[in-house]
């Protein structure tokens, strides 16, 4: 039976069924590229992200930056963008960034979903049909005769089409569920990287404050010592001024008459 054979029948219900068939297999080769380019270079992308987070933070953002084209890599690259954020912000950054490439990974879930749903359903239509009009064509007087014959062979044919949705809808769901398990291990692994970088960043956080409370001491303290001795400078300054002032005052005081004439 050729393909054309199989199609006209099988019923008009063979021809959604193509178009179901047609898509599903689409959807299911663009995703299987899509998670082996994935699974492939995003191991060695998080690690090398994450070595090079614990040595310097600005070469691990430029790492990030180059990876910019796989999921894993705009994941760990939003937080790293900002110019030292809290660490609070920081961890909003990675849920935001990790909400929006999950939902990118489920593309085409929904339409393997449909197709699941309407191909068998589609399958028992074109059954139905077919044997409506296989049994339509029976009179109560033929049963039992050989005119009955081709009524076998067109209920025969009116099951290609539910055994076509049902080959659908089969092949459909298991690579519905493979993409389902490799989501949820994607869903694993930026938890595990995104918990691995955020604890990175509140130790360089925590080395940040520290560093910056210490300068702010530094500076107070030489703050508070400038003053100080510009105090005890003035002092003695003073001091010597007042002598001075008092030395003249003495000499103003001390100063002789001039003695009257007796001439």
């Amino acid at each position: 039976m050729t393909f054309e054979e199989l199609i006209q029948k099988g019923g008009p219900a063979m021809w959604p069924l193509l178009v179901l068939s047609i898509l599903s297999l689409s959807t299911i080769v663009d995703r299987l590229w899509f998670w082996t380019n994935l699974l492939i270079k995003e191991k060695q992308t998080v690690n090398r992200v994450l070595e090079a987070a614990r040595r310097d933070w600005s070469i691990a953002t430029e790492m990030a930056r180059r990876t910019l084209k796989q999921p894993i890599g705009r994941f760990l690259y939003a937080p790293l963008r900002l110019q030292n954020p809290e660490p609070e912000v920081f961890k909003l950054a990675l849920e935001a960034a990790a909400d929006d490439e999950l939902a990118s990974m489920r593309k085409g879930d929904k339409l393997l979903e449909g197709v699941i749903a309407l191909a068998p359903m589609l399958g028992l239509l074109g059954t139905v049909l077919g044997l409506i009009g296989s049994l339509g064509s029976i009179r109560l007087g033929d049963l039992g005769t050989s005119s009955t014959a081709g009524v076998t062979v067109g209920i025969g044919e009116a099951l290609i089409s539910t055994a076509t949705g049902l080959v659908v809808a089969i092949f459909s769901l298991v690579f519905y569920r493979l993409f389902q398990s490799l989501l949820f291990n994607q869903i694993k692994v930026f938890r595990k990287s995104g918990n691995e970088l955020e604890l990175l960043y509140r130790q360089y956080w925590q080395r940040l404050s520290l560093d910056k409370y210490n300068s702010q001491d530094n500076n107070a303290y030489l703050s508070k010592t400038g003053l100080q001795n510009s105090i005890n400078i003035s002092e003695p300054l003073e001091k010597d001024g007042n002598c001075q002032e008092a030395a003249t005052d003495n000499n103003d005081v001390e100063k002789p008459r001039d003695e009257p004439n007796n001439n």
